[in-house]
């Protein structure tokens, strides 16, 4: 087939960074490290491969990328990072939901544990 030209607008587009924005309102360049690096520190001495952390960074790369041109906000992505540990490890998920969510006291916290509370009673 040849290299072709056609995808110049499509390189010109990965060149311009999808920009966080942040709670406080600032902005700063998306780092998909950033996620990697939230989703270990959860998954800290739990049976969760580095390579399935890789491939849900990647896959929520993917998604913002398709999703946003130049902003998102850190929330959009605290909340897919959250659904994506809540299928893999839920320790992992509460670790990195306690963290983001910033709980202000331990009503909250049960509050997000009673999903799980509810599923392993009846179950």
């Amino acid at each position: 087939m040849g290299c072709n030209r056609r995808f110049t607008t499509y390189e010109r587009m990965e060149e311009t960074p999808l920009r966080v924005v942040k709670k406080d309102g600032s902005r700063v360049p998306f780092d998909r490290n950033q996620i990697l690096k939230g989703m270990l520190k959860a998954c800290e001495k739990r049976p969760v491969a580095l390579e399935q952390l890789e491939e849900i960074t990647s896959r929520i790369e993917r998604s913002l990328t398709e999703m946003f041109d130049r902003e998102v906000g850190s929330k959009y992505i605290g909340q897919l990072v959250m659904d994506e540990l809540k299928e893999l490890d839920q320790v992992a998920y509460v670790r990195f939901a306690s963290v983001y969510r910033e709980f202000k006291d331990i009503q909250q916290f049960m509050e997000e544990l009673r999903p799980f509370l509810e599923t392993s009673t009846h179950g």
